[in-house]
């Protein structure tokens, strides 16, 4: 990556929860950052700052608001609603955006870059990120970075200059000339990790157990088929990977802290749309089908450790 300043005016982040008041304590080392956030999280962002602890500790001064009233010339909107909140945060403020606006779509799930084009049109440029930093939100104003790591990027000039802002912030960010298969194996990784975390209510190290292997097999045997369909290969030993990604991962899972707190998850993003491509060509998909409909039972409920 080149010396050569990156040049955002501003770093919008929407839908800043978890890891986009992360992304966004980070990138105000260097940048103006504006965070647009939940009405309790603004005021308490605006009243004493942002309060970070655990792997990056600090109270970061930030901008905050509940909605957009403009994006000035060459901003950086980075977008980190869950991925079901797409098409209402992007409604919200496309008739604000220009044609240098670079919109960074960082999120779990597949199909997000294709939805969020849709929304915006042609003239706005919609990169594709992957996070895989644990952070868990607190309370209002409060965050936990509970492990760090990179953040992958497309290797194209618009990538190269996104990740050169990342990394004079202390972000560690690697390029990658095949985006397709990153985001399938991290939508695989997410696929294992996010939905048994949720249905036991447990930290990530706690389901890489050898109990659980076949389970986990499972869930990538049929990811690894349906991404060949889709013209993506996956090499390697993934069941394996990812069980011992989990068991380094002390942290709880974006989708157990949204069972956990009667919310809405992501599944229809990750596993349910494993299903989905796997019925469009004809693989299937008995062991996500299963995982998909356990979530969605539990979804909405109050669900809590001791339950």
């Amino acid at each position: 990556m080149t010396t050569e300043e990156p040049g955002f005016t501003r770093v919008i982040i929407v839908g800043a929860g978890a890891i986009g008041s992360y992304y966004g304590s980070m990138l105000s080392r260097k940048a103006d950052v504006l965070l647009v956030a939940r009405r309790g999280h603004v005021e308490a962002v605006s009243s004493h700052g942002l309060e970070v602890t655990g792997a990056v500790e600090g109270t970061f001064d930030l901008g905050a608001m509940t909605e957009l009233d403009g994006i000035p010339e060459g901003s950086l909107v980075i977008l980190t609603t869950k991925a079901y909140d797409i098409e209402e945060a992007v409604n919200g403020f496309k008739e604000l955006l220009r044609p240098d606006t670079t919109l960074l779509a960082l999120q779990n799930g597949l199909g997000n870059e294709e939805l969020v084009h849709s929304l915006v049109g042609p003239d706005v440029e919609v990169v594709r990120g992957l996070a895989s930093t644990g952070v868990e939100f607190l309370s209002p104003g409060r965050i936990e970075v509970k492990l760090v790591r990179e953040t992958v990027l497309p290797k194209t000039a618009t990538g190269e200059r996104i990740g050169r802002l990342f990394e004079m912030c202390g972000l560690d960010v690697r390029l990658s000339s095949r985006m397709d298969v990153e985001i399938w194996r991290k939508l695989t990784m997410n696929c294992v990790i996010n939905p048994l975390t949720a249905l036991f209510r447990v930290p990530n190290t706690e389901i890489a157990v050898e109990g659980l292997r076949e389970v986990r097999r499972g869930i990538v045997d049929e990811c690894v088929r349906v991404a060949e369909k889709e013209g993506v290969r996956l090499e390697g030993d993934l069941e394996e990977e990812i069980a011992k990604a989990a068991a380094s991962y002390s942290n709880i899972s974006s989708m157990c802290q949204d069972i956990m707190r009667g919310r809405r998850t992501e599944i229809g993003f990750l596993n349910g749309k494993v299903c989905e491509l796997g019925r469009r060509h004809g693989v299937a998909t008995p062991v996500n089908d299963v995982i998909t409909s356990l979530i969605r039972f539990m979804e909405g409920k109050e669900w809590n450790q001791r339950r």
